[in-house]
């Protein structure tokens, strides 16, 4: 298994993943339920430079040369430029009013989104990501891990705290409640 840097060739697999984990997320963004738009969306942004979805902002998980996972994954204080282009773009095509919740903040390099695919589920690969990006940013940089998850996930909240994360108290982002997470060095 190796954990790398995505790169802008990744973008389809990346779009799927990040859709697979949040789906009703980014149907709230464009404001209708369908999925090709909003795999369009996701994949539009993915493939672009300098963007909170960015492919920039992704790490792969690779089996035999295969993308089996991803990350999205950005530095918090650079939530409000990563997240303008979105803005303007969800304003433009889908949503005059969309000014959605800060879901992280300077201090904190935030997990935006984490998804394996189906058959290597339950195998390891979220631990061993997550085990990664510990090392990574709190370990070899001091820093601080962040996250949320929502509060009807309870096996990943769980996968969380046994890694060593925090729970901070709750967030809301488009509406729904979820559990603020850190990992500190």
């Amino acid at each position: 298994m190796l954990i790398r840097k995505a790169t802008i060739k990744d973008s389809q697999p990346i779009a799927d993943y990040l859709l697979m984990a949040m789906e009703d997320i980014i149907y709230k963004f464009i404001g209708q339920q369908d999925y090709n738009k909003a795999r369009d969306f996701l994949l539009y942004f993915i493939k672009s430079e300098n963007n909170q979805y960015s492919y920039q902002n992704c790490m792969v998980v690779e089996e035999e040369n295969e993308i089996i996972a991803t990350v999205n994954l950005y530095d918090g204080a650079k939530l409000h430029k990563l997240r303008a282009p979105i803005i303007t773009y969800v304003r433009a095509h889908f949503n005059t009013n969309f000014n959605p919740e800060d879901e992280t903040q300077s201090g904190e390099y935030y997990i935006d989104c984490i998804a394996v695919h189906s058959n290597y589920q339950g195998k390891g690969v979220a631990t061993k990501m997550l085990q990664f990006l510990i090392q990574e940013y709190t370990v070899n940089q001091n820093g601080t891990l962040g996250l949320l998850v929502e509060e009807g996930k309870l096996s990943a909240k769980k996968l969380y705290l046994k890694l060593g994360f925090k729970s901070m108290g709750k967030k809301t982002l488009v509406g729904k409640q979820l559990y603020h997470l850190q990992i500190k060095s």
